[in-house]
């Protein structure tokens, strides 16, 4: 990335590498800030045109920034009645030119990056260091010119993240890849992330449409990025490496990753990948499609540009798919669905993996299990909260997790548990009423990468009217159950009403499901044969999300399981 401001939409990334400034004075005076003052006016032009017209009075918009910014360096310096302006004619309106300004850049989803091992404005500053200066810095330079305005001090001062939402630190690597992806050769890998939590996104889209499609044809042919425009996330996906490639304008997204996916080392980066993904492809394909690249022993997905990929399930949910598919190469059952260990407080441990298709109650089964066991449960180590695996070792089952926190929605969750929490949480559209999402932290990832003893396989059902925890008699009947992966689809996806996915997971096995078919003979015959409870657990969800009874039923009877010896 060259620009020092990149604006497009609600979307502003500053660039610190290519020009920082030290002070409020160097900010007014720096290309940076007259570019966004330009953008300001334009954007005035069409949403308000009374304060267009007091700002340009009859000049271009390039000159008015010119002269606003002349008055903004003089104010630092005189007091307000010693400096000549037509535009301290009306001092309330400049005042609220002033405010409408801070308010556009607040608008935004501001993010900063710094790129490491390249002649830099910052010299030696840490990129959170810097970051965290430019944050004070403009909240320091709006207070002076708004007192100064204003005459008078503030008497209430709000501590507000005035600058960036987020920042990267970025470096190129030298990854084993071969010739085949030298397109990728030179986008920057990021190396660290600095997060503003709570973090507040407000993404256009807000649920996930369509399907993930296998292609013949690898996607590397036709991708179209370049270094600067383009950024890649190297992350650990359970024990396998994905370099994530994503257009600058899903930076939300992919830096929300940051809360999901252990962020990979160094070393790491210099390793030929399991996975990659091109997020935000310019091909106008309008597709979201995988490749198995057999040469080179990859899994590549793709996601055509568009606006609608800026809802963050597309992203999860491309990355975990191609984790699938390269785990079910290699024997491992990828299941959809959340595994706690819960330890009581006499010393009791199990092992509970609870199965579902989105909005069947998976997560919010645990919630009501950690408040049944609020007085016995000593601890809830969670190993994954919406995707992990099982996989058999020496003829017994073990799960194992992929991601290191939980994208989950916040009307399914008891009231006060988004806030347990929300100093650490990326929070998506929270105050809509369809799907509003948060990201937390869940579990370490020493916790997801390790093996874990299961002792309870659920298929969580939102749709029947029976209560509570059943076994299955027999094993084909519980096969037929988690194969034919029905729910009642709750509005995170364009389904509505009931829906069957083949295993309940649309991520891999659905569209190889010749590859999963003897997965699932061979894990479920182990779960048997290693007396692990096979059965269904009732959530009622599907019925009426706002009942609770049926739920909390269902946690009870889990509690009563996890209590016998």
């Amino acid at each position: 990335m060259k620009e020092t401001l990149y604006l497009n939409n609600d979307l502003a990334i500053v660039n610190f590498s290519a020009g920082y400034a030290t002070t409020g004075d160097q900010l007014l005076n720096s290309s940076t800030f007259s570019n966004y003052v330009h953008n300001f006016i334009d954007y005035l032009k069409e949403n308000n045109e009374d304060l267009y017209y007091y700002a340009v009075g009859g000049k271009t918009a390039r000159e008015a920034t010119v002269d606003l910014l002349r008055l903004f360096r003089m104010m630092r310096i005189f007091k307000i009645d010693e400096i000549e302006s037509s535009y301290l004619n009306d001092k309330g309106r400049l005042l609220e030119f002033l405010e409408e300004m801070y308010n556009f850049w607040k608008k935004h989803q501001r993010f900063s990056v710094v790129t490491a091992g390249t002649a830099s404005a910052l010299q030696d500053i840490s990129f959170v260091t810097a970051d965290s200066n430019f944050n004070n810095m403009v909240l320091t330079l709006y207070r002076n010119l708004e007192e100064s305005l204003m005459g008078r001090k503030n008497r209430v001062y709000r501590q507000m993240q005035a600058g960036t939402n987020a920042a990267i630190a970025v470096s190129v690597k030298q990854p084993k890849l071969s010739n085949t992806y030298d397109a990728l050769k030179d986008i920057p890998f990021i190396t660290s992330i600095m997060l503003r939590t709570p973090m507040i996104l407000h993404p256009k889209s807000n649920k996930r449409t369509g399907m993930f499609t296998e292609t013949d044809v690898n996607p590397i042919t036709y991708f179209t990025g370049s270094d600067e425009e383009w950024f890649c996330f190297p992350c650990k996906i359970g024990t396998l490496l994905a370099f994530v490639y994503f257009h600058r304008d899903f930076i939300s997204s992919a830096v929300s990753l940051g809360n999901l996916f252990e962020l990979a080392t160094e070393d790491e980066c210099r390793k030929k990948p399991d996975l990659i993904c091109l997020f935000g492809n310019q091909d106008d394909k309008n597709e979201t499609v995988f490749h198995y690249d057999a040469t080179d022993d990859i899994w590549v997905g793709s996601l055509t540009y568009d606006e609608k990929i800026e809802y963050f399930g597309y992203m999860k949910k491309m990355c975990l798919t191609l984790h699938n598919l390269r785990k079910m190469q290699h024997g491992w059952l990828p299941i959809h669905g959340a595994f706690v260990n819960i330890t009581l407080h006499n010393g009791k441990r199990k092992g509970i993996m609870l199965m579902g298709d989105s909005g069947a109650g998976k997560s919010e089964s645990i919630e009501a299990l950690k408040i049944a066991g609020k007085d016995v449960i000593k601890d809830i180590e969670v190993v994954f909260d919406d995707m992990g695996t099982i996989h058999i070792e020496d003829g017994v089952p073990y799960g194992q997790g992929t991601e290191i926190g939980a994208f989950i929605r916040l009307d399914d969750l008891d009231p006060g548990t988004p806030y347990r929490d929300m100093d650490r949480s990326i929070f998506m559209n929270p105050e809509s009423s369809n799907n509003a999402r948060v990201i937390t932290p869940a579990a370490p990832y020493e916790v997801v990468a390790m093996n874990h003893k299961i002792d309870l396989f659920a298929y969580a059902n939102n749709y029947d009217n029976e209560s509570g925890l059943h076994r299955f008699e027999n094993l084909e009947d519980a096969k037929a159950t988690c194969k034919e992966g029905k729910r009642m689809a709750k509005g995170t996806t364009q389904e509505v009403g009931i829906s069957t996915t083949y295993f309940a997971n649309p991520f891999g096995p659905m569209q190889q499901q010749d590859v999963c078919d003897p997965l699932i003979d061979e894990v479920f015959t182990a779960l048997r044969d290693n007396g692990v409870f096979v059965g269904e657990i009732y959530t009622h969800l599907g019925l009426d999300k706002e009942n609770r009874d049926g739920i909390n039923l269902a946690a009870k009877e889990l509690l009563d399981f996890i209590e016998k010896d």
